[in-house]
């Protein structure tokens, strides 16, 4: 571990999932004191890992208008549904981190999507907005990876730059799991610049025969 600001467990409790699919599974909820960041992040305890086995690890974003209004312009909501599901059955943890708009705020986003509307990317987009690409600092994840006593795990994304910050922070991120791919008609531009611009791990040929050149 590198040298971190200590970060405490302050409240675990047990919640029952239900998705609108019928998925149904039991969490514990873990929230912290001492986060660098001041911000409420959450970490869900799924599963149990098997003796010996590193848990599986996701950072998700915060996401209202997909993990909430199920929007289509993005793969967010099907993601967080993927990734409880998958590290309940292995067994680990998934953060959920307040960084909405890749850490930029709702309302951002939203200004973003207008923009995107008139043909930017979405990076193009934040950037035209005098707002970085990606604002997201995961130093916070580390701490209540270290909080929850997790320094080694297998990490459950497409992102690279997340791999990256966790080992700069000293956790030991052995194989970056890719989640599944989620297109809509809506979501594949987005999806697209997403390889393009920060190589995510998405099959960009058939994101491609999908239509957008």
């Amino acid at each position: 571990m590198s040298d971190l600001p200590a970060a405490t467990q302050r409240s675990r409790v047990r919640v029952p999932l239900r998705f609108g699919d019928g998925y149904r599974v039991d969490a514990e909820l873990v929230t912290f004191h001492g986060l660098v960041d001041g911000q409420e992040h959450l970490a869900v305890v799924l599963g149990d890992p098997a003796p010996g086995a590193v848990p599986l690890v996701r950072l998700h974003s915060e996401c209202l208008t997909g993990d909430v209004f199920g929007s289509a312009r993005c793969d967010c909501g099907p993601q967080l549904r993927e990734a409880v599901e998958r590290i309940a059955e292995r067994g680990g943890v998934l953060l959920y981190l307040r960084q909405e708009g890749r850490g930029i705020g709702l309302y951002n986003k939203l200004d973003a999507y207008a923009l995107q509307d008139q043909g930017l990317d979405t990076y193009a987009a934040n950037t035209a907005l005098g707002l970085p690409e990606d604002a997201r600092d995961y130093t916070a994840a580390a701490q209540m990876l270290q909080a929850l006593g997790i320094a080694e795990l297998d990490l459950l994304s497409n992102n690279p730059d997340k791999a990256g910050q966790l080992r700069d922070l000293g956790i030991d991120v052995g194989d970056r799991v890719p989640t599944g791919v989620f297109t809509t008609a809506h979501n594949v531009r987005y999806l697209r610049a997403k390889v393009l611009q920060t190589q995510h791990t998405l099959p960009l040929g058939e994101l491609t025969e999908l239509g957008v050149g």
